[in-house]
């Protein structure tokens, strides 16, 4: 993979033997950040599960107390009086069948959270195999198949973010932006490392936690004491 003049010097300043302090290690990715538009930065962790098997399994929500940075879209699939409730909290795009033509009929995707009240989930159904594909098919246990339309939309445009993992059982979620700086980016990276400890599957043995990763969009990785970053911060 070819590497930038602007990478290469940022490498230079990351000691890739050493497991550095979550504050230490947001410090150097902020000076390590060679774009000049704002990066995002990610999270990535390994976990010591088999996502293989369904009781070990880590999936699920958390609101980032800053937020993501990112200006996110909501679609909700809704009728009568939801309609109105979910135009009024902000949701970007509101139908019912109509959304569905246009989704199939158009591939039109220009949202990235969908919510749909329970009674309109056998209209979303028909969209599984496009939605499902993309991480966009409304579900129950991430709050995005609900009747209290105003909290959903609220959480997501407020910094909800779903973490769950991929088949090489790593978690990769965005934290945040550059410009947010040390201390809000470490806030909201404690607050997703929390969510993913509480979501410790019991049948999962031995060391949970493998290991964490920082990055910016175009910067280097950054290793994170892990078993450090999960004590409670005193």
């Amino acid at each position: 993979m070819f590497r930038g003049k602007k990478y290469k010097e940022s490498v230079k300043q990351v000691d890739k033997t050493k497991y550095y302090d979550v504050a230490e290690a947001i410090d150097l990715l902020i000076k390590t950040a060679p774009a000049k538009f704002d990066e995002t930065v990610e999270a990535h962790m390994r976990l010591g599960v088999d996502s293989r098997h369904a009781d070990q399994q880590v999936r699920g929500t958390v609101v980032l107390p800053h937020g993501t940075g990112k200006i996110v879209r909501v679609l909700v699939f809704a009728k009568g009086d939801k309609v109105a409730e979910a135009q009024a909290s902000g949701a970007d795009h509101v139908g019912a069948e109509d959304l569905v033509a246009k989704i199939q009929g158009e591939n039109w995707f220009d949202f990235d959270v969908v919510i749909a009240t329970p009674d309109m989930m056998g209209v979303v159904g028909r969209l599984g195999k496009v939605l499902g594909p993309k991480g966009l098919m409304p579900n129950p246990k991430t709050g995005t198949v609900t009747m209290d339309i105003a909290k959903a939309i609220a959480d997501i445009k407020a910094g909800k973010i779903e973490y769950r993992l991929d088949k090489t059982n790593i978690i990769h979620c965005r934290i945040g932006k550059v410009s947010f700086g040390v201390d809000k980016l470490a806030e909201n990276f404690r607050t997703l490392l929390d969510a993913v400890i509480k979501a410790k599957p019991v049948a999962a043995k031995g060391q949970y936690l493998k290991s964490v990763v920082l990055a910016s969009t175009m910067g280097p990785g950054i290793k994170v004491n892990a078993q450090k970053s999960a004590e409670p911060k005193t």
